[in-house]
């Protein structure tokens, strides 16, 4: 168990939310599956079906609108949803490498 607890901790993602939604539209791929995480208006509520939406609860997100693509096996709709959220990016930490890329100072 030791051994499961240190594996899973070296492979946790921060998932940035803004507004209790993810800052821009994502997707995840993973075997046959493909899925679409959309940002949603406050109030939405969660939007997806079956384990993704109990993923996306445990995240964090309250308004998010997800849709899957492909043949249906929940096990590889969460792995893409895993997926596609660690392709999210913090918007200020977007921001800060475009201001040192362009090379703007303040």
């Amino acid at each position: 168990i030791a051994k499961a607890v240190a594996h899973a901790k070296k492979n946790l993602i921060r998932i940035p939310l803004k507004s209790n939604t993810i800052p821009h539209e994502v997707h995840g791929y993973f075997g046959g599956e493909h899925i679409v995480l959309k940002p949603a208006k406050q109030g939405t509520g969660i939007i997806a079906g079956g384990a993704v939406r109990s993923l996306l609860e445990v995240a964090g997100a309250q308004n998010i609108v997800a849709k899957t693509l492909g043949r249906g096996n929940p096990f590889n709709a969460v792995r893409a949803t895993i997926e596609g959220l660690s392709q999210l990016r913090d918007p200020y930490e977007v921001r800060e490498m475009r201001r040192t890329a362009v090379g703007m100072e303040d």
